[in-house]
């Protein structure tokens, strides 16, 4: 006797016929194409779904969203008036100019933002850990530079236009000494030089003096004139 099988189905058979077409397909396709094409194209698919998906999603909240709002209803008197000062940076900085500070802010504060002291400054000569006010000015000189203190507080921070460039004609040799790098030899060799000479034509000029080189007028040059 036979034993009892179960029928296959029609809706069975019909699936197993489309899944081993759908093979065929597949398997003519690679055939043609290669997989070389096939990997590219799945890659690229792949990155314009990224890039469809960065272009489309939903921006975060900005971040004044999160921010709690002060209410209008009751005025904060804790709070400062202003809560900046305005400095004016001045003398051997990178970028002379009127900036805002805090008002907790040192000296030291305002020569930073101005983009710190340049070739030539003498930061030491002022309080770098004084604090600053509105209004004031910070004057960095430059090495050697007399400059006047015209502070209420003595803080070293506000001080008066310096007294150079030096008049390398007229100066003294006591005047011509105060140039950084410059000696009472050498301030004595510029005077002698413009007697026996007469005046100079220009600040080069002092490139004749001896004990003076092209390093040395480069440190001064903007600290003299004729």
């Amino acid at each position: 006797m036979e034993a009892w099988r179960p029928r296959p189905n029609d809706d069975d058979t019909s699936r197993t016929a489309l899944w081993d077409d759908m093979k065929r397909r597949a398997a003519g396709w690679v055939r043609y194409l290669g997989w070389g094409r096939l990997l590219g194209a799945l890659v690229s698919t792949m990155v314009i779904i990224g890039f469809a998906w960065l272009l489309l999603r939903q921006p975060p909240a900005p971040v004044e969203d999160d921010l709690a709002y002060a209410t209008t209803s009751v005025p904060d008197t804790t709070r400062p008036s202003s809560s900046m000062i305005t400095v004016h940076v001045a003398g051997r900085v990178t970028r002379p100019g009127v900036y805002e500070l805090s008002p907790t802010a040192r000296v030291i504060d305002a020569v930073n933002i101005a983009g710190g002291a340049v070739f030539g400054a003498d930061p030491d000569a002022i309080n770098l850990a004084a604090p600053v006010r509105d209004g004031q000015r910070v004057y960095v000189p430059a090495v050697g530079e007399v400059i006047v203190d015209v502070s209420s507080d003595g803080d070293g921070g506000d001080v008066a236009g310096p007294q150079f460039p030096i008049d390398i004609n007229t100066a003294t040799i006591t005047e011509l000494d105060r140039l950084p790098g410059i000696g009472p030899a050498t301030a004595a060799a510029i005077v002698r030089h413009r007697d026996e000479r007469g005046r100079f034509a220009s600040v080069d000029g002092l490139l004749d003096v001896p004990g003076i080189g092209a390093a040395k007028l480069e440190a001064i040059r903007g600290l003299v004139k004729v």
